[in-house]
């Protein structure tokens, strides 16, 4: 017999997905203890588990990998291959319609981009003090991209606006917001993407009190720190439309002591997404105002399921004693405020922990 922890790890399934696969009537234990409900497995059951995983893995409907199991164990192996061939015929015919519709889009895109003038063409001139603007990129570097397939998120957002700055960074599973008041700009708002080795440049010179300016001339960006300066080239690439990222106001908010919260995080029970094997933390709101990391076997409805080094880097980028989490459902993205400042924040996507 293999206990559930054992059967995760042999089959490639996590111990959430077998719970949940258990209450689906897909993979029953052979044995569940009755007093504490542990589930045991039988010798037997390995092979379908990790049927069930490439099952799965290659997307797979429930429905269907019920009555493949069935199959399997019944030795019907036409059956078997019939609907492993349905399936696959399903999946071809999904890639085809969506070659189809990419190739739609790219079209909108050539004309969409042949119609547009330079976004690369303005001149601005701003003053902004060095801590302010140094603070604020501390908070948002943390989540700029790397993957070399996304140029586009692969360095901060600049959006200038009329007596404020914004610099933004996402890869996609979190997105950071910072807010810097500026002096010396009140023309039309101008956007720029300053590639994440300029940004770091730009960080090191804000070592001092005093202002220093920024200036965008057409694409190329410079920061200048008295008798210092760092310039370089933005991004030729359009950054997402942030604000339409933004969860919309509601949920829990909860103050957390951050250095309690984080030893929580670091010493509590840790899972693996099924689907690549990231470490994940998860979350709930408790019945006295806190947010407790679940331990294992809390089925509770409100969990939050979220990468944990994420959300660790997330309280390090706040640079405060205390922050304010906010969580509202298990598909919410959940975000982490300064309470001081409602423009400097941090949302982290959830991740799902069962199917």
């Amino acid at each position: 017999m293999r206990s559930i922890g054992e059967m995760a790890r042999d089959s490639g399934l996590g111990v959430s997905a077998l719970r949940f696969y258990d209450r689906a009537g897909v993979l029953v234990p052979a044995r569940v203890d009755p007093v504490s409900g542990y589930r045991w497995y039988g010798p037997g059951q390995l092979d379908e588990a990790r049927l069930l995983a490439r099952l799965r893995r290659a997307g797979m409907p429930l429905a269907d990998v019920r009555l493949v199991l069935a199959a399997w164990s019944g030795q019907d192996t036409g059956l078997v291959r019939g609907l492993l061939d349905s399936h696959l015929g399903r999946l071809e015919q999904g890639l085809s319609d969506a070659r189809g519709e990419f190739s739609a889009l790219r079209a909108l895109l050539d004309h969409r981009e042949n119609s547009m003038t330079s976004l690369h063409t303005a001149t601005v001139r701003l003053s902004v003090a060095a801590p302010e603007l140094a603070a604020a990129l501390d908070a948002v570097r943390f989540a700029a991209s790397a993957d070399p397939e996304l140029p586009m998120l692969g360095g901060v957002l600049f959006d200038i606006e009329p007596g404020g700055l914004h610099v933004v960074a996402t890869d996609r599973y979190r997105l950071a917001v910072a807010g810097v008041g500026v002096t010396g700009h009140d023309g039309d708002p101008v956007r720029v993407v300053v590639p994440a080795p300029l940004t770091d440049a730009m960080r090191a010179l804000l070592d001092d009190e005093a202002p220093v300016r920024l200036s965008v001339d057409g694409d190329r960006v410079t920061l200048e720190a008295g008798d210092r300066q760092v310039a370089g080239q933005c991004l030729d690439h359009e950054f997402p439309e942030y604000r339409r990222l933004l969860p919309l106001p509601g949920g829990r908010r909860t103050p957390i002591d951050v250095a309690a919260f984080r030893k929580a995080l670091e010493t509590g029970p840790v899972r693996s997404a099924e689907a690549d094997g990231q470490e994940l933390s998860v979350l709930r709101p408790a019945d006295d105002g806190t947010v407790i990391v679940c331990a294992d076997g809390d089925e509770s409805p409100d969990r939050v399921a979220v990468n944990r080094r994420f959300l660790l880097d997330a309280l390090t980028a706040g640079a405060r004693d205390r922050l304010v989490l906010e969580l509202d459902t298990p598909t919410t993205p959940i975000a982490i405020r300064r309470p001081d400042e409602e423009d400097t924040f941090s949302i982290l996507m959830p991740v799902r922990l069962e199917d």
